[in-house]
Formats: C-alpha cells, sequence, structure tokens
C-alpha cells in the first residue's frame, strides 16, 4: 500500500472509532461475521461440491438474507439518518429485524425439507 493510502485507511480507522456509537459497532461486527460465514460457505462449496444442494443454497440464501436484514437495521438505527426515517425508532427498526429474520429463516428451513 501507498504512503497516501495507509494514511488515509488510518484516518478512516481512527474516525471510525471515535465517532460511530457503540450500537452500530455491534452491528458491524454482526455485518462482518455473516461477511466471514457466507465466503467461507462459498468456498467449502467451490472446495468440496454442493452434494446436498438444498442445505448449501439455504445456508447460503440465509446468510445473505441476513446481511441484508442486518444492513437495513444499521441504516435506520444510524443517528445520522433520524430525518429519513421520522417516525421508526430504533425499537421498531429492531422489532422488525427480529421479525423479518424469523420470517427469513422459517423459508429456509423449509427450503431445506
Amino acid at each position: 500500500m501507498s504512503d497516501k493510502a495507509s494514511i488515509a485507511v488510518h484516518k478512516l480507522w481512527v474516525s471510525y472509532k471515535k465517532d460511530t456509537p457503540q450500537s452500530l459497532k455491534f452491528i458491524d461486527a454482526y455485518l462482518f461475521f455473516i461477511l466471514l460465514s457466507g465466503i467461507i460457505q462459498f468456498v467449502h462449496c467451490v472446495i468440496v461440491g454442493t452434494f446436498p444442494y438444498n442445505s448449501f443454497l439455504a445456508g447460503f440464501i440465509s446468510t445473505v438474507g441476513s446481511f441484508v436484514l442486518a444492513t437495513n437495521l444499521r441504516i435506520q438505527t444510524n443517528p445520522e439518518n433520524f430525518g429519513t426515517f421520522k417516525g421508526i425508532s430504533p425499537e421498531r427498526a429492531f422489532a422488525d429485524f427480529i421479525f423479518c429474520n424469523i420470517l427469513l429463516h422459517f423459508f429456509v428451513i423449509n427450503f431445506i425439507g
């Protein structure tokens, strides 16, 4: 990495640690975990194969769906976006997240068979 790129990354990291609320950092950690889980599932599929294809597809759909729902939760609970989501409290956003996750995983389990 060049000097300018490393300085920019360092400034980004310092700004993230200083300015990002703790609740958003928890959501970011969850997003990172889901991302790693999806990458591991995909690499496993490439190396080992897709013999129980429904199982791989259900797991990967679960990962992608959970990532999308968590991203929406992060957007709705970000204090900078309160003007965009008037009438949606962070508690309501979290309740929607939980309900949609339950619904998503209900369909994922049914897809497995």
